[in-house]
């Protein structure tokens, strides 16, 4: 949590290794489930980003290519990751995966392209590419600031859901408290490119012990 510019979305490029051309990790350590990730190749992070990481991005119409079917799209990750050829075992597993984020008529909407999809719906989509090979972590980054409110709220409970069903951690960027005392259960509160405060949920929100964090709360 924190506002604009407080470097949550550098923070989450810096784990998954995708910081723009001027940036570097300057040191530290990232480690997945035990395995350090500062230090490998981009071919090696190539392997772990789609299989073991994933992030969904604040608007999906940008992370989406519009010239290609959700087929194509979701199954490129089946074929990269899994090694999947055959291209009715892809349209199925395609299926499935659409049917897990619990998108209507997936038999038919497998055949669409982004733009036939509505904001919740395209949302939908990038969450089932990110999740098709069952990650190990999830990058949330505001993945619902470009959608209405009863949207929100659909896209948040599909990721508590998710997260249930397959025990993936999930890091939520955000910068609505609401959201964070409903669905999360440790929040780290950055200012200035630092993390200034972290801890359990329940006990930041009574007991914040940062100026900034007791702002943010008024």
């Amino acid at each position: 949590v924190g506002e604009s510019g407080s470097g949550k979305s550098i923070t989450c490029l810096s784990v998954m290794q995708l910081l723009p051309s001027n940036g570097r990790l300057g040191g530290g350590s990232v480690q997945l489930d035990g395995e350090e990730l500062v230090g490998k190749s981009q071919k090696e992070m190539e392997k772990i980003r789609g299989s073991q990481l994933g992030m969904i991005l604040q608007d999906p119409m940008t992370s989406l290519n519009p010239l290609f079917k959700v087929e194509d799209q979701v199954g490129e990750v089946f074929k990269y990751h899994a090694g999947i050829r055959s291209r009715p075992e892809s349209r199925r597993r395609v299926i499935d995966v659409l049917r897990h984020v619990r998108i209507p008529a997936a038999e038919q909407r497998v055949d669409a392209y982004p733009h036939q999809f509505s904001g919740g719906m395209r949302q939908r989509v990038s969450i089932a590419v990110n999740i098709a090979c069952a990650p190990k972590l999830l990058i949330a980054d505001e993945p619902t600031t470009a959608l209405d409110g009863t949207v929100q709220l659909q896209i948040l409970s599909l990721l508590r859901e998710i997260q249930k069903e397959t025990g993936m951690a999930i890091i939520l960027v955000t910068h609505d408290l609401h959201t964070v005392a409903r669905v999360c259960d440790d929040v780290a509160i950055m200012y200035a490119g630092r993390i200034v405060e972290q801890g359990p949920v329940k006990e930041i929100f009574k007991n914040p012990a940062h100026p900034y964090t007791e702002g943010l709360l008024q």
